[in-house]
């Protein structure tokens, strides 16, 4: 079998350690025979001394051509900021999805998003009363496991045993991989 480039899609690049969460990323795809590419690099550096206008357009640009470059992507789906997925990573899924490439994606949070989005809800009220939330028991809005089992033909991957981890384990991720590596090779 040919080895597959995955694309690291995620918030972690806002991370305080997040060369040290890339480089340990792409270690774990490198265990299971896959080539890890986080959107964190050396020219991320270069980027930021343009002007803002100009920035954010290069690491847009910069982000697609290493897409481009991958076959696959691993998507950190773990809340970020709200109740849901970082909306950054839920386009670069539908990116993958839209050229039928496999998608697969984890979160560290064990809390369904119901709960999530009733919390979000209590701490910061919604000017408009009387929306529904989707009641289906699943790790996030159903368009983001959806996304993931339809893509890649496996469940939006979350803590087995219940138990929220930090932002930043590893352990979700190294399920993920493992279980992409497993479908991929089978695939042929």
């Amino acid at each position: 079998m040919k080895q597959l480039t995955a694309y690291l899609a995620g918030p972690d690049v806002f991370l305080p350690n997040a060369r040290e969460n890339a480089q340990a990323k792409i270690a774990i795809c490198a265990q299971h025979g896959i080539i890890g590419r986080a959107p964190l690099n050396p020219e991320i550096e270069h980027l930021m001394t343009l002007p803002h206008d100009q920035a954010w357009r290069a690491i847009y640009l910069n982000d697609i051509a290493m897409m481009e470059g991958c076959e696959i992507v691993i998507a950190n789906l773990t809340p970020f900021r709200g109740a849901s997925a970082d909306a950054g990573t839920l386009v670069e899924i539908g990116w993958f999805l839209g050229r039928g490439r496999p998608v697969f994606g984890y979160s560290n949070s064990a809390v369904g998003f119901t709960a999530r989005s009733a919390a979000q809800v209590a701490a910061v009220p919604d000017p408009i009363t009387g929306l529904a939330v989707e009641g289906f028991s699943l790790p996030d809005n159903l368009m983001i496991p959806g996304a993931v089992e339809y893509g890649g033909g496996l469940a939006l991957m979350v803590p087995e045993d219940g138990v929220t981890r930090a932002f930043d384990a590893l352990d979700v991720f190294a399920l993920c991989v493992a279980q992409a590596a497993m479908r991929l090779r089978a695939s042929g």
